[in-house]
């Protein structure tokens, strides 16, 4: 989870690699009419994210012996709807402080979300909450690192 920029498609895709799980970006999950918005300039609501995160919700559930999902999840609400379909989730925030995101968006070409919505992607953005299951990793690292800081968590908390 965490902001567009974040390394979340990325990460995802590396550290799927590392746990040998499946993994989905919930980018593809949008739809048209989600795309064209952001695409326009204009963020998502809850009414547009709602069927969204359905969606990757039931993507989840139907991987109960595991699976990496990029997705930005970023209020509470959001991540208790993907919960209520898979109550097992472990939420991996990548945080990182704005300069970091808006250098790391300034670089990836032919993304539909525009830098400009950025601003409201923060604003929106709840941080995981002590009864959460999961946990905060800076972004400002490489990508090996990031995915190495992630599955220690991963594999610590399977142990308990």
């Amino acid at each position: 989870m965490g902001v567009s920029g974040s390394g979340k498609s990325t990460v995802g895709a590396a550290l799927a690699q590392r746990l040998r799980a499946p993994f989905a970006d919930a980018d593809d999950f949008h739809p048209e009419a989600n795309v064209a918005k952001m695409t326009a300039g204009h963020p998502l609501d809850d009414d547009d994210r709602r069927p969204w995160l359905e969606a990757i919700g039931v993507w989840l559930a139907a991987h109960e012996g595991g699976g990496v999902m990029t997705c930005s999840a970023l209020k509470r609400a959001y991540r208790d709807q993907l919960r209520d379909h898979a109550p097992t989730t472990t939420f991996v925030h990548l945080h990182g402080e704005r300069a970091v995101i808006t250098r790391r968006q300034a670089t990836r070409p032919g993304h539909f979300m525009p830098a400009s919505l950025l601003d409201s992607q923060f604003a929106t953005l709840e941080p995981l909450e002590d009864d959460e299951d999961g946990f905060v990793v800076d972004v400002d690292q490489s990508v090996d690192d990031i995915v190495a800081e992630a599955t220690r968590h991963l594999t610590t908390s399977e142990e308990n």
